[in-house]
């Protein structure tokens, strides 16, 4: 290769960065003892320059790992210069105003040597069953509720593990051995990136990734920004109810499309809760971009590029701008509701490019207890059962049934979930009537029932949402149906909070339906037909219409 590589040397060598990581990515989810990273990739992974930009991620991911990793790297940066840097050494926070959001979420950067010198960083990001404290729920009134607080330290120092760093995670957490092997699995992934990145430089006669990362950024910019300036120039605002904690959250949003790229600010959003859904500025941020880039850099690679046009504020101490110490465990409630917003503001501009409200955040069904029988007698359990709702009615296309959007993750096999734990789903299928109608109906939610096999109690850490405030239908769409959460008994339970489901007592959850778009007088009859077909819309439903 040329001492100055070519136009054509550099777009392979950014399909190979990106292969980096997905290699980098798939070390994390086989390794990770936690189902929710093995089995629902509730992860990120990329590769940064040594400015901390992100010049490349793995295509599996959350935005709301992987857009905010993308600003965290900057603050290891601060703490942790590039010149101290040795090869081994690899660096840890959870800390969730400079990783993603929340304690749950730990963060691990790594610089990658070549010929003695630091040339890119890895970094890497999962979600952990339990950190200690109150849970992954959001009943905390500050974070230091949450569990525990990791702030920027060394995890390996020129490869020797921090044991005292070790020990206390262990000590901190219900299920010390998922813990400790969940962390030593974000680590190993960036190790196996770094090495990769190595063999590539080698290949490519490369001695370092300056060209090649500003060639991806200047790009993927230029790209954007060329999309950019097909969209009509203002300002646009929409607001939009949530349930909330206490009292319900209105959510407000300003849309600014302009010369110099696409800014949403949250202006007249609600203020902070006293309960653990608010939401930091980089979770804010990390939905909000991922939303807009749905429709102005859909087919463009998510980097430090593509993100820098697309802008995001909001008042310190609104709901989505929380600071420390406000609690913040349950931040991708409200977080993964923003694309929604983005969307209504979008509309107003673009009403051929955007989908009618869907149930946005995923219904986790986070249990845990204490196995009362068999083998694992006395040992405890926490999982996070991962399911969804129905996505919003979309251009042309009906929406997605029991699909994550925008959190992209999937849904626990139950098989998984009852490995896991003595829970046992006597019934999970879509949930019919529950999409709105339209031009292009909702998706359908889901029907669930759960029980505990063994005779004894388990808890609930709720974290539903539009349950009061269901998806709402646009251009003429109806609303999809409201979320339930209650008991066999018939007892309603709390959208939110910890709750204790007593032996023999059986839970029962409908997931939301995504909302229509467009009158649905203009639905093809043979949607409808192949609708009723299935089962997914009864004679209660027709008549409903």
């Amino acid at each position: 290769m040329a001492t100055q590589p070519d136009v054509i040397d550099m777009q392979i060598m950014w399909n190979r960065l990106v292969a980096v990581v997905g290699e980098q990515a798939q070390t994390l989810i086989r390794t990770a003892f936690s189902a929710i990273v093995r089995e629902c990739e509730d992860i990120s992974a990329g590769i940064f320059d040594l400015e901390g930009r992100m010049i490349a991620q793995a295509v599996t991911g959350t935005p709301g790992h992987v857009n905010s990793m993308a600003v965290s790297v900057g603050h290891f940066l601060r703490h942790f210069p590039l010149e101290d840097m040795k090869e081994g050494d690899a660096f840890i926070t959870n800390d969730p105003w400079m990783g993603t959001g929340h304690l749950n979420d730990f963060v691990i950067t790594t610089p990658a040597f070549y010929k003695g010198k630091v040339v890119a960083l890895f970094s890497c990001t999962s979600h952990l069953m339990d950190i200690g404290g109150l849970g992954s729920g959001p009943e905390a009134t500050d974070v230091f509720m949450e569990g525990l607080y990791i702030p920027m330290l060394k995890l390996f120092d020129q490869g020797k593990v921090n044991e005292t760093l070790m020990a206390m995670i262990r000590a901190n957490t219900r299920l010390p051995i998922d813990t400790e092997g969940d962390t030593y699995s974000l680590a190993a992934c960036n190790e196996v990136g770094a090495k990769a990145l190595v063999q590539m430089m080698e290949e490519f006669g490369i001695d370092d990734l300056t060209a090649l990362s500003d060639y991806i950024i200047e790009r993927s910019q230029t790209a954007v920004m060329e999309n950019v300036a097909k969209l009509p120039q203002g300002s646009w605002s929409y607001s939009m109810m949530t349930d909330g904690f206490e009292s319900p959250i209105e959510l407000t949003g300003t849309l600014t499309i302009s010369d110099s790229g696409i800014h949403m600010d949250y202006t007249g959003t609600s203020p902070l809760s006293g309960r653990g859904i608010n939401v930091p500025l980089a979770y804010t941020t990390a939905y909000t971009v991922f939303g807009l880039g749905c429709v102005v850099a859909s087919d463009i690679p998510n980097n430090a590029g593509s993100l820098a046009p697309l802008t995001v504020s909001a008042p310190e101490n609104c709901i989505l701008n929380a600071l420390k110490p406000a609690p913040v465990a349950s931040r991708h409630i409200l977080g993964q509701m923003l694309p929604d917003v983005v969307y209504g503001c979008l509309r107003q501009a673009v009403p051929d490019l955007v989908p009618a409200e869907g149930t946005s955040c995923i219904w986790n069904i986070t249990v845990r207890g204490r196995r009362t029988s068999g083998p694992d007698k006395g040992r405890n359990y926490a999982l996070a059962i991962t399911t969804n709702g129905g996505t919003g009615g979309r251009p042309g296309l009906d929406g997605l049934s029991a699909t994550a959007f925008p959190s992209g993750v999937h849904g626990t096999p139950v098989e998984v979930a009852e490995i896991l734990s003595p829970l046992m789903f006597r019934r999970k299928e879509l949930r019919p009537d529950s999409a709105g109608d339209g031009a292009s109906r909702g998706g359908f939610g889901q029907d669930m029932e759960l029980i505990n096999t063994e005779d004894s109690d388990f808890e609930l850490l709720a974290a539903f949402d539009r349950v009061a405030f269901a998806p709402r239908g646009q251009l003429g769409g109806k609303d999809g149906a409201a979320g339930v959460v209650g008991l066999s008994s018939g007892r309603p339970l709390a959208t939110k909070g910890t709750q204790v489901i007593r032996a023999g007592e059986t839970l029962i959850l409908s997931t939301p339906g995504g909302a229509g778009l467009g009158d649905p007088a203009d639905r093809p009859q043979a949607a409808r037909d192949a609708d009723i077909s299935a089962g997914l819309i009864t004679a209660k439903g027709i008549a409903a219409e």
